[in-house]
């Protein structure tokens, strides 16, 4: 279940960040998709949670828009982690069109546990 954290200039426009919330747990699902946890294209309710922030005055960036991504450790999304991160920095650009955004990818040792 990968965390998602969207962090934003304050003059990006909301019409784009809609966007980006309605495409960003697909496009996460499958940068992180291994053997362990396979993706079906299906998702459901905790699959994958996006939260997001606007930056306030005493934070810095030199980003329009940063995306961090939290998905558990496994060794098989670890062997080619550059390669996912840049699958889903392509394809939020394609989705849409922002130009000065980055995307980090994080696989910590993690455990996760969802009521029914």
């Amino acid at each position: 279940m990968p965390l998602v954290e969207v962090t934003c200039a304050p003059h990006v426009a909301e019409a784009t960040l809609c966007e980006l919330g309605a495409v960003l747990p697909h496009l996460v699902s499958l940068a992180v998709e291994c053997p362990e946890e396979p993706y079906d294209g299906q998702l459901r309710p905790g699959d994958v949670e996006v939260r997001f922030r606007r930056l306030g005055p005493l934070d810095r960036s030199g980003l329009d828009v940063v995306i961090e991504v939290r998905s558990k450790w496994f060794e098989s999304r670890a062997v080619n982690r550059q390669e996912r991160v840049d699958l889903l920095h392509d394809g939020v650009r394609t989705a849409t069109g922002l130009r000065e955004f980055g995307v980090y990818l994080s696989l910590p040792v993690a455990a996760w546990s969802q009521g029914d």
